[in-house]
């Protein structure tokens, strides 16, 4: 039988260095684009509280 790795877990170190190094960046970036959503989610339902009193969005007939 060949002798090869059984998964992708076990290959070179200087491999899995680099794709830790990608991974991390990644989880970074996603972890930056998730607290950008909220904020923007969190601040358009405080315009929106403000905004909902004056307006009912129904109109008069």
């Amino acid at each position: 039988m060949e002798d090869r790795p059984k998964n992708k877990r076990t290959l070179a170190k200087g491999d899995g260095d680099s794709r830790e190094d990608r991974l991390r960046a990644a989880l970074r970036a996603n972890l930056a684009r998730r607290k950008a959503q909220a904020r923007a989610r969190d601040q358009k339902a405080q315009d929106g509280e403000s905004d909902t009193s004056s307006d009912t969005g129904k109109d008069d007939i």
